[in-house]
């Protein structure tokens, strides 16, 4: 049997899917044993239980001078941008998408602004988006928008453009007006692809919202990664990473699942 044919069974699907992270671990333990032992002092690679004491002390002690536990100030604002840019972008690109893929005049009118608009680093336009709309919440939320609402508008317009024409000449032969056929016809066929765009733009949004953040917040975990690494407190730096990481997996496994919920013909997906 050839190997693209064999499978593997559960229990080994899930051995697998393991080993690349314990090999992760196991490379991250040697590495601080070895420095520890030369330097008990050394920061760079802490030693996991100290990382694990440090994260329990992050989660559950609130700070002397607020009261408040500090990492769930940070997630909690953090969160609520990010919802706000992604959120924001998704409507914006399904609006669009449709447009341009179902609207020849939409089309010639946008396409070419929208993949120009793609090709700009949207990191380069944080400075201005700073002295437009200032140091607040709303140039955090425009940086999310901007950073990943061109290329869904880009993998929705193609995914409209990709429905067989037939349906929709089958739509207006029953006299279907552009607005039914927006609706019954195009938009159940794209929702999934734009539930999977936005999981595939949640890596970019978060690199643009702790970009952000480290340049000018006054909470939020980029904020936070940012202000202890001038003490080489990479404990508490890793702890954000590993928290971070983990909600980001935490909003992608929903995604996924609202996805194979409301979409169950799809099948896996991503």
């Amino acid at each position: 049997m050839r190997l693209l044919n064999r499978h593997p069974t559960r229990p080994a699907g899930v051995l697998l899917a393991a080993l690349p992270f314990v090999a992760v671990l196991i490379a991250y333990w040697i590495g601080s044993e070895i420095r520890l032992a030369a330097n008990p002092q050394d920061k760079l690679l802490p030693a996991p239980a100290t990382i694990l004491n440090t994260a329990a002390g992050l989660f559950t002690e609130p700070n002397k001078r607020t009261g408040e536990i500090l990492l769930w100030a940070d997630t909690w604002a953090s969160l609520r941008r990010l919802a706000l840019g992604v959120g924001i972008g998704a409507l914006i690109s399904l609006t669009v998408g449709v447009g341009i893929g179902l609207l020849p005049y939409v089309r010639r009118g946008l396409s070419s602004f929208v993949a120009v608009l793609s090709m700009v680093p949207p990191l380069a336009l944080l400075p201005i988006l700073f002295i437009v709309f200032g140091l607040g919440e709303i140039s955090k939320v425009v940086l999310i928008v901007i950073g990943i609402t061109p290329f869904l508008i880009r993998d929705l317009s193609q995914r409209v453009l990709d429905i067989p024409h037939e349906e929709i000449v089958k739509a207006q032969t029953l006299g279907a007006s552009t607005w039914v056929i927006a609706l019954r016809v195009v938009l159940p066929q794209i929702l999934p692809r734009l539930i999977a765009g936005i999981r595939l733009s949640l890596g970019a949004a978060w690199l643009f919202l702790i970009a952000a953040e480290a340049v000018a917040a006054e909470v939020g975990l980029g904020y936070r990664i940012f202000l202890v690494r001038r003490y080489l407190a990479m404990d508490i730096i890793l702890t954000y990473v590993i928290w971070i990481t983990l909600l980001a997996f935490l909003i992608d496994f929903a995604l996924k699942t609202l996805s194979r919920k409301a979409f169950p013909w799809l099948g896996g997906g991503l």
